[in-house]
């Protein structure tokens, strides 16, 4: 959709899972965004490729979207865990990299979750993309975990100061 001045205009608003045909917008989105990541990675039993709509449905995680128009071009979806936020899911539309909507839902989370102190993400260890990504976003690496023979994933924490924790 343009604006006045013939822009596109976004938007990031929550997904709300139980919508069926935002579901199955989310769902194809997530398909094709994470057989970019299986293609760097060259590892095709990534868990949101192999689950069902069901599955996505039921995952029990909050789904933030980044809409260009009425369209779904972006989304991250996170857990929270006392203060500990743990991002799940991040996956733009390949016809959209590259233009800061990864960033800006990164963004959004911690807008939207001011009294959180810890943001964990992992990705793997040969998707340059993202890890590039959470490195500019003030994520700290931390190290590689093998998760299957040959397939490393990469583990990055963001502390965020001022924000006071309760143990």
């Amino acid at each position: 959709m343009l604006d006045a001045r013939g822009e596109f205009h976004f938007m990031i608003k929550e997904i709300d899972l139980q919508t069926r045909n935002l579901l199955k917008e989310l769902f194809k989105l997530q398909r094709v965004s994470y057989l970019i990541e299986a293609k760097l990675i060259n590892f095709f039993n990534i868990p949101p490729l192999l689950e069902t709509i069901d599955d996505l449905a039921a995952c029990g995680e909050k789904f933030l979207g980044y809409f260009q128009g009425d369209e779904l071009v972006g989304a991250v979806s996170f857990t929270i865990d006392g203060d500990v936020i743990t991002i799940c899911r991040m996956v733009v539309h390949p016809d959209h990299f590259r233009k800061g909507i990864a960033q800006s839902l990164l963004i959004d989370v911690e807008d939207r979750n001011k009294d959180i102190a810890i943001y964990q993400v992992s990705t793997g260890k040969d998707n340059s993309p993202a890890k590039s990504l959470y490195l500019k976003s003030g994520y700290n690496y931390i190290n590689d975990h093998e998760v299957a023979t040959g397939l490393f994933i990469s583990h990055f924490e963001k502390r965020v100061l001022g924000v006071d924790r309760q143990l």
